[in-house]
């Protein structure tokens, strides 16, 4: 079965952080681009980190830079994104996807969404003030 699965979520206080993960099982993820995607209520899906199938380019939303890392792991088939001096307005539910297209990372990560495919079940990430 060909799934991604994210963990890690939960609730930090501002400025604290937090590490998540994304598992792959049923493909490799050697071959593709993985984008981590978050989506707040009420506000749109926003593509937020990508790391390419190499795992050798990264790319990331204005939003986050400087402030989130994605990186690869590919022995254990899963992608992290740490996330560090977090903040309210970054609670949401963090999504990862595979972009069956590319290898490499299209900006803004956002458009390219309809480009990624397996998508996990999300992880809750809620920062505190």
């Amino acid at each position: 079965q060909v799934q991604f699965v994210e963990s890690g979520g939960g609730l930090v206080q501002s400025g604290g952080s937090l590490r998540l993960s994304c598992a792959a099982s049923g493909f490799f993820l050697d071959y593709y681009a993985v984008g981590w995607f978050r989506q707040a209520p009420g506000k749109e899906r926003e593509g937020v980190a990508c790391v390419s199938a190499s795992a050798g380019s990264t790319a990331y939303a204005d939003s986050v830079k400087g402030q989130f890392t994605i990186s690869k792991d590919k022995a254990k088939n899963t992608v992290y994104l740490q996330m560090d001096s977090l903040k309210p307005e970054d609670t949401a539910v963090y999504y990862c996807a595979a972009n069956l297209m590319r290898v490499g990372c299209m900006t803004p990560i956002t458009d390219y969404a309809y480009e990624y495919s397996y998508w996990g079940q999300g992880t809750q990430v809620t920062v505190s003030s």
